[in-house]
Order: C-alpha cells, then sequence, then structure tokens
C-alpha cells in the first residue's frame, strides 16, 4: 500500500499549539476542573458556612441596600447584578440559590426575606424573577456585620472592574445553624440545620475551655420543617465525632378522637427535605396498590401548617402498627446523611468533626475580632490627628485667619508655624466658618478623650487573649438572647426523641385478609376460590383434560402456604398471590424453581405454633417446626435428605394433643410408639421409624393413644372407624410391627 509523504511538524509551533503527552494534559485540567468544582463552587467554607453563589448573592443584596428596614427590589435586579458583576453563571441556577435562601421550610434560618411565590412545601417553583421581590433578613446582617471594618480580606471580582469579600465576618454560625449540601467532583458535603442558641451556647464554652464537648449544649439537628430525630445518644455522638453518619429522622403525628369512637392520625410535622405533595402521592400509592389495607385514606387539609389526614381502615386498627408500616413504607421516616465535608481556613476540603467545626468557626471570629479592632485604632489615630489640628486652629485662630486671608500658601505657613502634618492643615482650611465657634472647640476636645479612652481599650484588648475571650463571649452572647428559645426563630422544632426501628409490620396489615379455597390439581395447576366452598365441590371443578384434584384446602389470604417435594426440598407460596378461581389457574412450577420431573408429596397452609411429621420411603423420619421450613425464595429450602433411591413421602401435621406416632410399610405391618422417641429437627434424614424386611414406609401419622387410632371406612358413607385399644401394635420406635387391625384401608393409609 502507498504510503504518503507527511509534512516535517517544526521545532517552535505556532502560538498556542502545545507539543504534549494527550493523558498528562487532559489529567492536569481535569484537575483544575476538580479543584475549581470543590473550591469554588460546591463546597462551604466552615468560617461562614457559604458557597460563592451565597456570597455573592447577600453581597450584592447589600450593595442594593436591601436591609431589612428598606423596601423591597424586583429578584431580577439582584440576579442580574450578581451574574453581571460577580458570578458569571447561567441567572436560573443564580436565581435558584436565591430561592432557596428565602424559603423557611429549606433554610432554619432564612437569610433572604421574599415577596411573593418563593416556592412551597409541596415542591410547586418559585415564579420567575420578574415577578417577585426580596431583601435581606436581620440573619443575614448579622453575618455580614463588620465588613466596612477591614474584618476580612477582598478579592477582585473575575473581570477586575471590581471587588469582593472572599467570606463574611459576622458572628452567625451559618454553616451549622442553616447546614449545607453539595455534590463536587469525588466528594459531597450534607450538613443538618442546628439550632442556633445552642450553637452560640457551644461557642462560648469553646472560648473557655478548647477540649469542652459540644454536645454538652447541642442536642442534635434542628429541622426547619420540625419532625423527630429518633437516633439513639450514642449514635448521634459517633456521628458528630467523625463527621459521617446519618438521623433518623420521622415525622411528629397525634391521635384525634371522633364522636362515636372513630379516631384519624393528622400528621403536623414531615420529615426535611421531604416534598408534601410527592409524599400524599406515595400513601395514596400504598393504598391503591393495597400495600397498606388498614390504611383507608390520606387527606391534605394543610394551610400555613402542614396537616395530613390518615383514616384507619377501622377503628380496631393499632395506630402504632399503621404508623410503623407508613415509617416504613413511605418517606414519614427518612435519613438525612451527616458528611461534614468544608473547606477549612486554608480552602482545603476535609471532613470535620463537629467539635472542629465550632472550634474552627470560633478561631475565625477571634481573628475577625483582632482585625475589626485594628481598623478601628487605625480609624482614631487618623481622627485624633484631625482632631489636634483643629485644636490648634482653635488656639490659634486670629493667626490662622491672617496667614489664610495674607499668604499665597497659606498650608505651608501653617505646617511651618504650627508643626502642623499635610492632612491637619489640609482640614483646616477645609473647615467651614459655622465651626469657628467656642461649642466647637469644647465638642473638639471632649471628642479627643473619648478616643483616647477608646484607643487605651483597644490596646489593651489586643495585647491580651483574655480580654479577647471575655469580649467574644460577651458579643455571643448578645447574639444568643436574639436567637433564643424564647423568640419564635430561636424555639427548637426538632424533638430528640429515641425510638426502635419500625416494627415489621404483621403480615395481616399488609394483606387484605379474606377466605379462599385452595386447590391443586395433580398435574400442578393451582387456583384460589374466593370463600370456604366446600371441598367436596373441588372434585367437581373444572380441570384440563385428564387432570384431576390433588390437594384442596381452606386459607386465608394472609397465609402462607407449604408445598413439599419427593426430594425433600419444600417450597413457600403467598396466598394473596395465588391465580383466581377463573379457568384452570397457573403451573405451580412457574411460581417455585421446581423441576418437573420432581413430584408433589403435600401443599399444606403453614401454621407456626404447628410440628409436621416428615418421613421417606425407607422409613427415616422426624419431626420439624412449620416455622423452620418457609422458605424466603423460589429456590426453597432442604429440609428432607432421602438416602439414595428414597425419597420423601410424609408431610403431616402432628395432631392436637398427640403423643404417640403410628407407622405401616408396604409389607401392611403397623406399629406404634411413643412420640418422645422421635427426634426433632431443622434438617437431615431422621431416625427408623420402622424396620422392614422388603418394602418400605406406606404412611405415617400422629395420634393420642388414649383416644385410639381412627381411619376412614371408604366409600360414601363418610364413616370412620376407631380402634381404641393400640396396646397390641405398641412397641419400640423402628420395630417392625404387626397386621392392622381388622378393616385397615387395603391401600395403607391413615
Amino acid at each position: 500500500m502507498a504510503t504518503t509523504d507527511l509534512p516535517d511538524i517544526p521545532e517552535n509551533p505556532a502560538v498556542g499549539i502545545l507539543d504534549a503527552p494527550f493523558d498528562s494534559a487532559l489529567s492536569e485540567r481535569y484537575l483544575v476542573y476538580a479543584l475549581s468544582t470543590i473550591t469554588a463552587r460546591s463546597l462551604p467554607d466552615v468560617r461562614d458556612g457559604l458557597k460563592p453563589v451565597h456570597r455573592r448573592l447577600l453581597w450584592a443584596m447589600r450593595l442594593l441596600r436591601l436591609d431589612p428596614a428598606s423596601g423591597y427590589k424586583k429578584c431580577a435586579r439582584v440576579v442580574g447584578d450578581v451574574i453581571g458583576k460577580y458570578h458569571p453563571h447561567g441567572d436560573q441556577s443564580v436565581y435558584d440559590a436565591m430561592v432557596r435562601l428565602a424559603q423557611d421550610f429549606a433554610l432554619r434560618y432564612p437569610l433572604v426575606d421574599g415577596q411573593g411565590n418563593f416556592g412551597n412545601i409541596d415542591g410547586d417553583n418559585a415564579a420567575a424573577y420578574r415577578y417577585t421581590e426580596a431583601r435581606l433578613t436581620q440573619v443575614a446582617i448579622d453575618l455580614m456585620d463588620g465588613l466596612d471594618e477591614d474584618a476580612v480580606e477582598y478579592r477582585p471580582t473575575y473581570n477586575g472592574e471590581d471587588h469582593e469579600p472572599e467570606l463574611f465576618p459576622g458572628m452567625f454560625p451559618n454553616l451549622l445553624a442553616n447546614g449545607a449540601s453539595g455534590i463536587a467532583v469525588g466528594m459531597a458535603t450534607s450538613i443538618p440545620p442546628h439550632n442556633a442558641a445552642e450553637l452560640f451556647a457551644a461557642a462560648i464554652a469553646l472560648i473557655d475551655n478548647p477540649a469542652a464537648d459540644p454536645l454538652n449544649h447541642v442536642k442534635g439537628p434542628d429541622f426547619p420543617t420540625g419532625g423527630l430525630v429518633v437516633d439513639s445518644e450514642a449514635t448521634i455522638r459517633e456521628a458528630y465525632a467523625t463527621g459521617r453518619g446519618g438521623f433518623r429522622v420521622r415525622a411528629r403525628w397525634q391521635i384525634e378522637r371522633e364522636k362515636g369512637g372513630g379516631w384519624q392520625i393528622v400528621v403536623g410535622e414531615i420529615p426535611y427535605g421531604v416534598q408534601k405533595g410527592k409524599l400524599i402521592e406515595q400513601i395514596a400509592e400504598l393504598i391503591n396498590a393495597k400495600r397498606l389495607p388498614i390504611l383507608a385514606d390520606v387527606r391534605d387539609e394543610s394551610d400555613a401548617e402542614v396537616r395530613l389526614v390518615l383514616e384507619p381502615r377501622s377503628r380496631t386498627v393499632d395506630p402504632q402498627v399503621l404508623m410503623d408500616g407508613l415509617f416504613r413504607l413511605s418517606d414519614l421516616e427518612s435519613r438525612f446523611s451527616l458528611n461534614l465535608n468544608v473547606l477549612d481556613a486554608r480552602r482545603t476540603p476535609r471532613v470535620m468533626s463537629l467539635h472542629e467545626a465550632l472550634s474552627a468557626w470560633v478561631e475565625h471570629q477571634f481573628v475577625v475580632l483582632r482585625r475589626r479592632s485594628q481598623h478601628r485604632l487605625d480609624k482614631i489615630a487618623d481622627r485624633l490627628e484631625l482632631v489636634g489640628g483643629y485644636i490648634v486652629a482653635f488656639l490659634n485662630l486670629d493667626r490662622v485667619i491672617e496667614i489664610i486671608r495674607t499668604e499665597d500658601e497659606p498650608k505651608a505657613v501653617m505646617i511651618a508655624e504650627f508643626q502642623l502634618t499635610d492632612r491637619q492643615a489640609e482640614a483646616i482650611l477645609n473647615m467651614r466658618l459655622r465651626s469657628l465657634r467656642k461649642l466647637e472647640e469644647m465638642e473638639l476636645r471632649r471628642e479627643r478623650e473619648m478616643l483616647e479612652k477608646e484607643q487605651e481599650g483597644l490596646t489593651l484588648l489586643l495585647s491580651s487573649e483574655a480580654r479577647q475571650r471575655t469580649r467574644l463571649k460577651r458579643d455571643l452572647g448578645k447574639l444568643r438572647d436574639r436567637y433564643g428559645p424564647q423568640t419564635p426563630l430561636g424555639k427548637r422544632r426538632t424533638t430528640i426523641e429515641e425510638a426502635a426501628p419500625a416494627r415489621d409490620i404483621p403480615l395481616e396489615a399488609m394483606i387484605e385478609r379474606e377466605p379462599i379455597t385452595v386447590i391443586l390439581s395433580q398435574r400442578g395447576w393451582i387456583r384460589a376460590l374466593k370463600g370456604h366452598a366446600e371441598l367436596a365441590s373441588a372434585e367437581t371443578a373444572k380441570f384440563k383434560e385428564g387432570d384431576g384434584p390433588a390437594f384442596a384446602f381452606h386459607a386465608q389470604t394472609t397465609d402462607k402456604l407449604l408445598l413439599a417435594a419427593e426430594n425433600g426440598r419444600f417450597y413457600t407460596l403467598g396466598a394473596d398471590k395465588l391465580p383466581g378461581g377463573r379457568g384452570f389457574g397457573e403451573p405451580v412450577r412457574a411460581m417455585i424453581d421446581l423441576d418437573g420431573s420432581v413430584g408433589i408429596v403435600a401443599f399444606l397452609p403453614a401454621r407456626a405454633a404447628e410440628k409436621l411429621l416428615v418421613a421417606a420411603t425407607d422409613g427415616r423420619g422426624f419431626l420439624v417446626p412449620a416455622a423452620d421450613v418457609v422458605a424466603e425464595t423460589r429456590k426453597g429450602k432442604t429440609i428432607v435428605t432421602p438416602r439414595a433411591g428414597a425419597r420423601l413421602l410424609v408431610v403431616r401435621p402432628v395432631a392436637p394433643g398427640a403423643d404417640y406416632v403410628a407407622a405401616i410399610g408396604e409389607n401392611r405391618k403397623l406399629v406404634v410408639f411413643p412420640m418422645n422417641e422421635l427426634a426433632e429437627m431443622t434438617r437431615g434424614q431422621g431416625v427408623q421409624l420402622q424396620r422392614y424386611r422388603d418394602g418400605g414406609l406406606a404412611d405415617a401419622t400422629t395420634f393420642v393413644f388414649a383416644q385410639g387410632l381412627s381411619w376412614a371406612m371408604g366409600g360414601e358413607s363418610g364413616r370412620t372407624r376407631t380402634e381404641s385399644d393400640m396396646n397390641p401394635w405398641r412397641a419400640a420406635r423402628g420395630a417392625a410391627g404387626r397386621m392392622p387391625p381388622n378393616g385397615f384401608p387395603r391401600e395403607n393409609r391413615f
């Protein structure tokens, strides 16, 4: 094949073309993208608990002077400023972030006061930003307090035309008070909201003792939607100690009694993050699918407060059983995960414990306190310089006026004559004439005294850590009073109340209990007739040609049905899942993994309190509790392991009060022996019931020795015959036996 000559690649490629391995170039760029996502988009800062988009939103609203005392402005104006000046991303994503800051069901302490449709707990979206208005809340003001006092660093905006704060300095513990969630590249964060008053108390304790345990004050999450956290104290402590874990949150409910003895359940608070509309749809689907038949209806009677009404099927339903079922099957109980993954003071992502996160915030407040104090000192020094110049001017007022009137360059002359600084001289020249009164001089001297006193106090504050701790505790104490438990905003909403996991729901609660008649044909076709029909009618029911009845019995739809195969495996069928009585039914082997060559030995309802007598054709058998043979899968459970050449033959419930076992062989020899000689096992071959010289076991049963042994006479009479004295056949287990009483059935079946 001919080759094509390629041009030589120049040693110095054109500008913009980089000669590098593709994998390294790709990995470097992906790493840059990942770091950008982690540090500038998805993870909050431990110091103010905000992501960049939230910080820029609040900063833009502050510059628009949207404080709580001012009027509202259109959200479109705020979003426009944010994406135009600070956050070059989509307007919808910025507006969505703003909406969440205003939702009192999403944030424990909303940072934005919204006017208009900002969505609701049902899951409805907010109106477009051209229809809604907003302003800041007092919480946001507290969070941004200190921005004008050089408390934090500023950085240029993305286009270099303006500047923005790197974080907020305020004394509100926003990270833990409002929580956060986000998904970055290779990591995520999930922090529940907490009670601010408890966080302030824990922070004050940490100031006194850095090793103090915050959980002495912080009880657990405090969700805006209330509810109950039902985890144990040990579980909560472990989650907070590692920064990873989760909390089980349940709805708050109560029983409302009605006239006549009826009652209904009213849910007043739902788990955090659950949309009420979807929750109602979920419960309604449970009702329609009859997965919880004891629940009759669900109604939404909510207005400003959540009110879900749950009606039971009847007044005899146990309310706790009903709620346990709903906790298991619906989002009335949900799990909120804890992953305290944040950016630390060095902008490094890491998972912190509650103690570490709160300690990092306290340390940030010390830094802010020192920076604000130093900023104030600088301002005082500047003002003292000017005040000193003003006082010099008042003391030499006539000379100052003369210099101004006569000199071409009065500034230089005043500096030389009165030893003034350039700023002092400039300030004197800019004074208004109305300030040249005696009262002004007295006010200046009083101002200088106050400034010097404040300067002395700030100097002492910056030089003493003990004073800084005292000052910070005092300031935090004031905010704690503002968000205290006695205030509507600060009152704890979520109750910490340990509760066991929701109980396993009784089968009767999951399935509507109805009587049925179960029929299994000789060829393995199964069906369930409604009601308890006469069992004799099962023989006259319609079957496929060449087929006929094999097993028929009465049951309830809540029953588990046991099917035993010749190979010793037991299978379990749910009575509620059987096909209806119309037609011929369905093949039972399609419901379980049973080979067509293996015969069916027995088919009966499972009674947990019963014991079963099982025996194989070789005469070996044992007793097994019925509860132990129930299988959970289609493959069934091996109970009997017959020896080579043998097969399972007998599966019979032990008769009430039975104390003896009767076994008859194919050789028509009968033996009876005490039942206590028979082993009780959960799996195996068992022990020898009867010994044979030839042939094997024909049948076995249990009976009450004092009442004798009974058997059907046969024919259409339906009569039975009883042999009351079984002593002639009484022997030790494993005996050969003797011929049965006169009249015993020729097929050797009890």
